[in-house]
């Protein structure tokens, strides 16, 4: 078909040329995003007298009635078309003749392509901040039901002090507590409309920025056309923010595994989140976490494939700029689906409290609590880590927890020890006497699991259901 922009040119674009060019195989993805913009721009073209009112809403209509044929699967998005603005704008044309002309007045194809990626990132960020509370509400329940269910912290994956499922649950509680902040930070910043900037400077007919950029939600058009087509920080900032959403999800994946494996037996996923062998019947794969860990690199690879592609690029647009789309919506993709995938594993996870705690007590993570104790008995801090370290190799060589030491073999060790020993290194007291906000005892963790239920409460102020009149 005779491309829109062809009046300048003599001949037919080659065939391979205009496949290598043609973006309609990936950006017909946001087809929505197209005609919203193009109903913003008509509506504000009639309103300022660039169209009659007639025109206008012959237009607005029309470009409805496609979205809802396509949507629909009436109207298919063919290859036959350059770009997803090629496709909206000629089947405009075919309907309304010489009236579907007018819809690209005042606008360029370069601000349109900025306006939709900009509108569909948008969208992304707000489907993406949504998963994320999901998660965290799940995470919040494990929270609030596991605040006794004792297990070993761990340093360099060898057991260091015990804590609770619900203290260990609450620090991934904060990674996705600062993606979601992050996610409104990129909504703050991007949330401005390009459309208007023409192609890089502007346009000489007198178009109302402010009417479209409050149509579609904007706090405001942008301030310089040449920014306003040629900015892709939004997207790479998104982009980056979902990387470290995947390294979150990545790290907690690799707890999963290693708790899912036969050594540890923390944790029992259920069967609708997990595969067999094919050829050794007894095993229960973690699948899912293991493809969430798998898919990190593609999102980490979407990140600098766009950093690399937007490094050289003088103002304003180039060609180049096109290719920050396949990658990106892979990405996004990715890790909406991975968010959700591990949300639902998580949800319906069963923790085995009783192996969590024999891993704790038998690790000798209460080995700090029982130095503590010296110190607090008035043996100098570096005196007793030398006692402990001794009392330590003791019990490896019989085989024993520091509990399980009888009250003379301790006081062969060191005179300082008393009954009340015990009581000390139980791994309860080890957990319970640790009380300081953001520390694992039960008064310090009911006391932020109260401060995340607040903040789940709270409400984004943003209008999300922003409608086009």
């Amino acid at each position: 078909m005779a491309q829109l922009w062809g009046g300048r040119f003599t001949k037919e674009t080659d065939k391979l040329v205009y496949n290598f060019n043609a973006s309609i195989g990936f950006d017909r993805k946001f087809y929505k995003q197209d005609i919203e913009g193009s109903i913003a721009h008509v509506i504000m073209l009639g309103k300022v007298g660039i169209l009659t009112k007639q025109e206008s809403d012959a237009i607005v209509e029309c470009l409805k009635q496609i979205e809802e044929e396509v949507t629909a699967g009436k109207l298919v998005i063919t290859d036959e078309y350059e770009d997803i603005h090629s496709f909206v704008e000629a089947n405009l044309i075919d309907r309304l003749g010489d009236t579907g002309k007018k819809l690209h007045t005042g606008r360029s194809r370069n601000d349109q392509v900025a306006l939709d990626m900009r509108l569909y990132t948008r969208l992304q960020v707000l489907e993406v901040d949504a998963l994320l509370k999901e998660l965290l509400q799940t995470i919040l329940k494990i929270m609030e039901e596991h605040l006794d269910t004792i297990m070993p912290g761990f340093t360099h994956l060898q057991k260091a002090q015990p804590i609770t499922l619900a203290h260990h649950m609450g620090a991934y509680f904060e990674m996705f507590k600062r993606d979601r902040d992050r996610m409104h930070d990129i909504y703050k910043r991007m949330n401005y409309c390009p459309l208007g900037s023409g192609a890089l400077a502007g346009t000489t007919y007198p178009l109302d920025r402010d009417l479209t950029a409050d149509l579609m939600g904007f706090y405001g058009p942008t301030l310089n056309s040449m920014d306003g087509v040629s900015d892709r920080d939004y997207l790479i900032e998104f982009l980056s923010a979902c990387a470290t959403i995947m390294m979150h999800l990545s790290r907690f994946s690799e707890e999963v595994i290693i708790w899912n494996s036969n050594e540890y037996q923390f944790v029992e996923i259920d069967d609708a989140y997990s595969t067999g062998s094919s050829i050794m019947p007894q095993k229960k794969n973690p699948d899912i976490a293991e493809l969430v860990r798998g898919k990190t690199g593609r999102v980490y690879g979407a990140l600098l494939s766009l950093l690399t592609t937007m490094k050289g690029i003088p103002l304003a647009y180039n060609k180049d700029m096109q290719e920050d789309k396949e990658l990106s919506f892979d990405a996004m993709d990715t890790v909406k689906g991975c968010i959700a995938l591990f949300n639902g594993m998580l949800a319906t996870m069963k923790f085995n409290k009783e192996r969590m705690y024999a891993s704790a007590n038998g690790g000798f993570t209460n080995a700090t609590d029982a130095a503590d104790y010296l110190v607090n008995k008035g043996v100098p801090f570096r005196d007793a880590h030398g006692i402990i370290g001794r009392l330590v190799l003791y019990c490896i060589d019989q085989e024993k927890a520091i509990d399980e030491l009888t009250l003379e073999e301790l006081k062969a060790i060191s005179p300082v020890f008393e009954q009340d020993i015990y009581d000390a290194v139980s791994m309860e007291t080890c957990v319970n006497k640790r009380l300081t906000i953001g520390a694992p005892g039960p008064d310090a963790m009911k006391q932020v699991i109260e401060i995340e239920k607040q903040y789940l409460l709270q409400e984004w102020e943003i209008d999300e259901n922003y409608l086009i009149k």
